[in-house]
Order: C-alpha cells, then structure tokens, then sequence
C-alpha cells in the first residue's frame, strides 16, 4: 500500500500550496436537487482542483466508492459492510443478502410509528401516547434529534443522552407516565449511559404507574441484543432491529429513526430517505468535478493538510439546524479522528481537522472575533436555507444578509486606518456556503448524506477506517473502575493523579 504522501498528485498538491499564487474564479459552485455548494471563497485555483481531482483518482478513490455502495467488507477492522446507503435505496438497488430484511423491518418500524401515531399502541391505563422519550447516546440520539429538531412534527419527542441525572429529571419533567413511551436505542443493549437512563426511566414508569407489566406497554428497544431487552422488561415484539454493518452515526436511517418516523408520519420519513438516496446516486455517478461529496472533501483535505486549517467552523444560519455542528463533530471526528493508517502504520499526515461551531447570528458576537482577527488558520462551512418557512421576511434578510457578508469578511478582510491597526482584518480565510432551497425531509436527507460521504472520500484518501472508534472504548473501560473506586472499593491499578481526584470527591460527598 502506498502511502498517500508518496504518490504524485500529493507532492503537486505540496508544490501548489508554496507558491501562494491564488487566483480565485468569480463563480465556482455545483448544485443538485434544492441543495448549491459555493466553493468561490476557497483558496484554489484550476490547477489546485485538477491536482486534487488526480489526488482522488491516484488513491483508488472510484473503486472504494463501488466497494461502498456493493456492500464489500469496507469496514476491515471489524470485518464488516457499511450499508447505510442500502437503507435508503430502493429494493433492487440494495446488495443481495439484505434487501429483503431491510424492506422487511423497515415496514415493521413504520408500523409501529403508525401505530403510535394514529394511538393505536396505548399504554397500560389505555391511554394513547402523547409524548416519546428517546434514550440513547452518540449516533443513537444525535441524528434522530437533529432531524426532528429541525423538520418537527405534531408529536411531543425529547431525547435524552447524558448519563447526568439532572438531564434525566429534566427529560421527564412534567410528563404523564400513562401517557409516554420510551425508546431504547443500544445496539448492545449495554451502553452504559444509555442503560443507566434506562433504568431510571423504568424506575420512574414504574414508580408511578404502581403497575409491574408497564414495562412491557410503555418501551420499545432499537437493539441488536433481544435477550437483554427482554431480560429489562421489553417483550420481544416491542424490539426493533439495528444490524451489526450500520455504524451508530450512521444509524438515523435504521430503526433507530423510529422518533422521526412519529414526529414526521411514514410519508416525511420516506422523504428523508430519498433525499439522501438522491444524494447517493449523484455521489455514485457525478464526474468528479461536478460530484458535490468529492469537492467538498478535497476542499477539506487541501485546507487541513496544505494550508494547516486544523480546526473546521460549521456556521449554521437557520435555528432549526443548531446542533447540525454537534452532529458532525461525531460524524467527522469520530470517524477519521485516527492515527493508524488500515495497514496498521502510523499516519505521517494530520486527518481530521477538529470540527466545531455554532448558531448564526449568535456566534457573531461570540467567537467570530477569533475568526476575523485571531491568529489561528481554518476553514469554514457557511449553511443557510433561502425560503425559512416563516413569514416574518425582515428577520430572514437579515439573517441571510449576515450569512453573506461574514463569509465576504472572512474572504477579503480590510485594512486599518494608519492611525489604528487593531482595526486590521486580515481576511484570506476559506470557506465553503451550503444553500437550500428550503429545508424539507428531502433536502434534509441530502444534506446529511452529503456530509456522510465527505467523510468516506476523505478516510479512503487519507488510508484510515472510518467506521470504527477504538478510542471511545478506553474511557469507557477505564471509568468502570473509577466508578466502583468512588464507592466503597479501592483499585490499586488507577494511576496517582486519578486516585487523589476520588478521594476529594469522596471527601466533598461525604
């Protein structure tokens, strides 16, 4: 395996970056389907696109895609697919072995959200329900939230994740317990934080229910692991599927949707898919110079590898995609967040850039001074919605008026008058402007696809497996023993530093 800097295009890419000689097009953007990406503030030129297109090309970047979409074991770590792409598409597109389990379980979860909605499934008193609460952490909750958050819905859903009991308190403040019903999504049914919340949601059913068969009436489990779901409580025809070869971040496709599915209705969610079915074939067919997901990632590996943007802003300007940030800091950084190349060497080049941001305009009068006037390089994604959905017209100008204008700040910048440098605006920052049309199920879909497969381009270049996440494990691991340590139990084996800590917060407890 050759490693990616020592293939031609690399070392181009290495000589265009030390000439710092940009000259920026007037225009360069591509679109498809309610979804434009302008691209005229980066810092290329013709031959940086072309060398970067080649970059692509030398990498095996074309036949890693059909591996993708093929359900070949991509996943090599783990020895698995990833076919979150088959979810979406239509049945004869998907590989054979599961096309027809997924047509299967995907009609049973849109049975259920019907089912819920229409208040067929009732809970123990035969009440219907009014209110899902959605347990689940990482992918498991962050894209199902960003998708009801900003799509809504004419159903109460909230979402709960962190294992702080005062997020737990606050996701059931309030609620009739006859009258709520309580997803579990784990793949293993044995996350720790979401078992945790799990358990005091049933505590908390039941406590006020004083009926033990609640249980059974009031949860669902998205899980891999049926045995431990019924072992809680929850009857096996209450348990939805989520197959081994779909990532947690890339699960909002699966069951694990099943809160979009309740909130949108059968229709919004089928949308959603095809929006990013939509994507998928524009990504798998396009030109590379006219392929939305390639540009955008060699825009990103020209800025984090040549141009040293080692940190990336999201900057959202419409509220109903505020934690569109959040979700790409997992999807991002926990997928090409590696220092082990798939041969099992180590990386010689940087991978992901660290991803953050914010809700715009908000983050104007917050770290958008960092932006304009700091020292550090990035680059940024601007993300802005042409027709908001509201009709209150002076606001949306505004807001869209701001959007424009700091990505024109970032780009040209402006002097200061002889009399005050601090006023100096060095401009000459990257960016990338993502507009749709207006936001829908569908441009949803496709704007989250987009990003999905950025990340795919940018592993199969970079040579690192974007489809596990070994890091998360450690911490996890070791909190088990600092959990039974802050009882009434001693490990000998946790490190100086850790063990001082536990004694202090056993000292202020006590």
């Amino acid at each position: 395996m050759t490693a990616v800097q020592d293939l031609r295009s690399w070392n181009r890419l290495v000589a265009l970056a030390a000439q710092e000689r940009i000259s920026r097009p007037a225009s360069m953007r591509l679109d498809t389907g309610g979804l434009l990406m302008d691209f005229s503030r980066q810092r290329i030129d013709q031959d940086i696109i072309d060398a970067l297109i080649a970059l692509a090309q030398e990498s095996d970047l074309p036949s890693a895609i059909e591996d993708l979409f093929e359900g070949a074991t991509v996943n090599a770590s783990e020895r698995r697919a990833a076919l979150h792409t088959a979810i979406r598409a239509p049945h004869h597109e998907r590989p054979d072995g599961v096309a027809d389990v997924i047509e299967a379980e995907q009609a049973r979860m849109l049975d259920v959200a019907r089912h819920v909605r229409e208040g067929d499934w009732r809970g123990a008193t035969g009440k219907p329900f009014s209110t899902v609460v959605h347990i689940g952490i990482g992918g498991s909750r962050l894209g199902p939230e960003l998708v009801v958050n900003a799509l809504g819905g004419d159903f109460d859903i909230r979402f709960l994740s962190n294992v702080d009991g005062n997020a737990a308190i606050r996701a059931f403040a309030d609620l009739d317990p006859n009258e709520t019903l309580i997803v579990v999504a784990s793949k293993s049914f044995g996350t720790l934080e979401t078992l945790t919340n799990a358990r005091y949601a049933r505590s908390w059913l039941l406590e006020r229910t004083g009926d033990e068969n609640a249980v059974a009436r009031h949860f669902v489990a998205v899980t891999a692991n049926i045995e431990a779901a019924r072992r809680f409580g929850i009857p096996a025809d209450r348990c939805l599927p989520i197959w081994d070869w779909i990532g947690g971040r890339y699960s909002l496709w699966s069951a694990v949707g099943l809160p979009i599915a309740i909130a949108l209705g059968e229709t919004g969610f089928r949308e959603l898919l095809g929006g990013a079915h939509h994507m998928d074939h524009h990504f798998r067919t396009s030109p590379s110079a006219q392929n939305l997901p390639l540009m955008l990632a060699l825009l990103g590996i020209w800025n984090n590898n040549f141009l040293d943007a080692s940190t990336h802003a999201v900057l959202v300007y419409d509220h109903r995609l505020a934690i569109l940030p959040q979700f790409l800091q997992q999807l991002e950084m926990e997928s090409s967040g590696k220092s082990v190349t798939n041969d099992g060497s180590p990386s010689r080049i940087d991978t992901a850039p660290v991803i953050w941001g914010g809700e715009e305009t908000d983050g104007q009068h917050a770290f958008h001074q960092l932006l304009h006037q700091g020292t550090r390089a990035f680059s940024a994604d601007f993300v802005a919605v042409a027709n908001p959905g509201h009709d209150l017209a002076d606001q949306h100008r505004w807001l869209l008026a701001n959007c424009l204008g700091q990505g024109e700040a970032l780009l040209t910048g402006a002097p200061s008058p002889a009399d005050a440098p601090h006023q100096a605006v060095a401009g000459n920052h990257p960016s990338t402007t993502l507009l749709l049309d207006r936001l829908d199920s569908r441009r949803l879909g496709m704007l989250i696809a987009l990003y999905e497969h950025k990340v795919f381009c940018q592993s199969v270049i970079w040579g690192i497996n974007p489809f596990d996440q070994w890091g998360v494990e450690l911490g996890k691991q070791l909190a088990r023993r600092v959990y039974d340590a802050l009882g009434v139990s001693t490990d000998d084996t946790i490190d100086e530093s850790t063990a001082s800590l536990v004694d202090v917060l056993k000292s202020y407890r006590r």
